[in-house]
């Protein structure tokens, strides 16, 4: 919901009182050229126009615009690498080991679970955070993990991510909740991070205010049940300003457990691993690529 937000943003700035069926190519263009003004990437921009255009989509579906709304919209091509003046992104890296282990030290013990999990299994930061005890399978020696939603849903694949015996030591302690609760809680976090404020606090609990008395009865952004991406990734950049090394993301993660497995056991088990839908083609690769999977995740992970 916040990223359709951020995307109409500009279309509300801009727009906001033209009729929904008046909103043409150059419109749509101008809203574009105010993302770039205001130093997206490219891919981001292509990304939010993508979103615009499927709203009035949506429109069009409920008949609440004429059907040459759309088709006027997807007219407009994506901006194409060298043809724009919009910055490019430099490609991914794997997070830097020391950086990782430095933030560690700084993470309250859900997060740091979630990180270690992560680095452990290559699973993405959206499957980390709903990761709840009734999807995971814990039979044999690799176990498997089933998120609920994920990036190729919609596309009719299937994502299984293996966890190996380092991965489960880990996510163990963490599966003796309830099966719909999440394994991660903020909540906890917020509570041990107030726990340890109190063990260094110099004044005696008879002086002053006492623990949890200055709290407010209703805070405006009280802790949730369950991390977001977002929620996620800024605990760990706190981390990371926390220790005084470069922030590096959650979805680095991934690429350093890609780039192991990669090295270790070949490409294609790299892209299974790490649930890239070109590795699963037909039931019969499916087949062979989850063994290859629980095999490189019974060494690696």
């Amino acid at each position: 919901m916040e990223s359709i937000k951020q995307s109409l943003k500009p279309v509300r700035a801009l727009y906001g009182g033209t009729p929904a069926a008046e909103f043409g190519p150059k419109a749509l263009k101008a809203v574009r050229a105010a993302m770039v003004e205001a130093g997206l990437c490219r891919k981001e921009v292509n990304k939010r126009v993508g979103r615009v255009k499927r709203m009035f989509r949506w429109g069009v579906a409920e008949e609440l615009l004429p059907p040459d709304v759309r088709h006027a919209l997807d007219a407009v091509e994506g901006l194409k690498r060298g043809r724009t003046t919009a910055r490019e992104t430099e490609p991914v890296r794997p997070a830097p080991d020391a950086d990782v282990e430095a933030a560690l030290t700084h993470l309250p013990a859900p997060v740091a679970a979630m990180v270690r999990l992560q680095r452990l299994t290559g699973m993405r930061p959206g499957e980390t955070v709903q990761l709840r005890p009734r999807n995971v399978i814990c039979e044999g020696d690799v176990w498997e993990y089933r998120p609920r939603q994920h990036k190729t849903l919609h596309h009719g694949k299937t994502r299984t991510v293996m966890i190996g015996p380092r991965g489960q030591a880990v996510l163990a302690p963490y599966l003796e909740r309830p099966a719909g609760k999440p394994c991660f809680s903020p909540r906890e976090a917020v509570a041990e991070v107030r726990g340890r404020r109190r063990a260094l606090r110099s004044t005696p609990d008879s002086c002053g205010n006492r623990p949890g008395t200055n709290r407010k009865g209703c805070p405006e952004k009280a802790p949730g049940e369950a991390y977001t991406t977002a929620t996620y990734r800024q605990a760990v950049y706190r981390a990371c300003d926390a220790a005084g090394v470069p922030r590096w993301s959650p979805n680095q993660l991934r690429h350093s457990l890609g780039t192991q497995v990669r090295r270790t056991h070949g490409l294609e088990a790299s892209q299974v691993t790490l649930g890239h839908s070109r590795a699963d083609v037909t039931q019969i690769y499916a087949e062979r690529d989850a063994a290859l999977a629980r095999r490189a995740m019974l060494e690696v992970g």
